[in-house]
């Protein structure tokens, strides 16, 4: 399909403000991306994107002046010639922007009132046979607030008759099942694509750690832990990999994303992370243990800076922090801060700063044990 022309056609597209809005915006992107040709036709709105074409077309327009004369008549029932005018006038505007578009992506304007004669001028469009796929949020005749204003027959008929030729798209299981009972369709005949969220944008995250999130495939840890040290003996770190291993029976993909390089202090502890490799091999871990200082650019060692752990813990899903002995342990902090679960060793500092609310185990027990506390919370 590389090469096809995809328009996005809404009453609005950023930068205006809104679910659907956003939802453009990243269907938009995610499309170029994917080699197609994209674009957006909105009433109000601006170019957003280098990549991707924008029209402006008023008439488009929830809210377009001229239109609002129209808008009240129907609110009252009453379908006159000005209704049939924009009707045709939109429908001829439309031919025009959409020569050499291949599929027509429609957001609302099939199933919701906000400019009627827009949808009566797509109607007419699904009818000549141009390909158009309705992407549905909103149903109209679901809303007990558009009850008022909605009438029998033409063109209110039309927000719940299934089109000819028209691909329709929801954004839920429940929203499926209302536009299944309104047009009388076949569940399985009506697609459901949820929108989503772009984790990176909104945790506004850094290109370092965006290129480490995708290296290391992190958005697919369910869940994420995260140990914020260096590596020496007294991190206890190897018992941290074996909790890994066993929580592999509880959960659906543990990883363990350990931040800090070897300690300095001592020439032993770069033969401790030889050994906690070794270990990872041995229980079979490549994928669900990372040690950072492994990940740096032109064969350099990574030095994880603040910023970057910042954002390791808005990522992160929960602390684990094992350690033998601490003066203090601020990462217990850190953790409570950003509201992320503590999962950490039963020593003094840590009953100490987070007292019942970290949940702690033996670090000299049984990491099982340890893995079962971990799981059961």
């Amino acid at each position: 399909m590389t090469g096809t022309h995809v328009a996005i056609l809404h009453y609005a597209a950023p930068p205006v403000i809104g679910g659907v809005e956003v939802t453009i915006y990243y269907h938009a992107l995610h499309l170029t991306r994917l080699g197609y040709r994209v674009t957006v036709i909105a009433g109000r709105g601006q170019p957003f994107a280098p990549e991707v074409d924008f029209i402006s077309e008023p008439l488009v327009d929830s809210r377009h002046p001229e239109l609002r004369p129209v808008h009240e008549q129907l609110a009252q029932g009453q379908v006159g010639p000005a209704f049939a005018h924009w009707r045709d006038a939109i429908h001829q505007r439309l031919q025009k922007h959409l020569q050499g578009v291949d599929v027509l992506i429609v957001h609302n304007a099939l199933t919701l009132h906000k400019n009627l004669p827009l949808t009566a001028a797509l109607h007419r469009l699904a009818k000549e046979g141009f390909p158009m796929i309705g992407w549905c949020h909103d149903f109209a005749w679901r809303d007990p607030l558009y009850l008022p204003v909605l009438h029998p027959g033409y063109p209110w008929e039309l927000l719940k008759t299934p089109w000819p030729g028209v691909k329709y798209v929801v954004v839920s299981e429940h929203r499926r099942q209302l536009l299944a009972d309104l047009m009388n369709l076949p569940p399985e005949e009506i697609a459901v694509v949820s929108p989503g969220v772009d984790p990176a944008h909104l945790l506004r995250l850094s290109p370092d750690t965006e290129r480490l999130i995708r290296i290391l495939d992190l958005w697919r840890a369910d869940p994420l832990f995260l140990l914020p040290a260096r590596i020496t003996r007294r991190k206890n770190i190897g018992f941290a990999l074996r909790i890994i291993a066993a929580l592999r029976e509880h959960l659906p993909n543990p990883v363990l994303v350990v931040t800090g390089p070897p300690g300095p202090h001592n020439p032993t502890n770069a033969a401790y992370l030889d050994q906690l490799l070794t270990l990872r091999h041995e229980l079979g871990l490549e994928e669900h243990v990372h040690f950072l200082y492994q990940y740096g650019e032109n064969g350099q060692p990574l030095e994880v800076s603040e910023r970057m752990l910042a954002e390791l813990y808005l990522v992160a899903d929960a602390l684990l922090f094992p350690s033998r002995r601490e003066g203090f342990g601020i990462p217990v902090l850190e953790a409570g801060l950003l509201r992320m679960p503590i999962f950490a060793a039963d020593i003094p500092p840590v009953r100490e700063s987070a007292g019942e609310y970290a949940v702690t185990f033996d670090p000299e027990g049984d990491p099982a044990a340890a893995a079962e506390r971990i799981a059961a919370y």
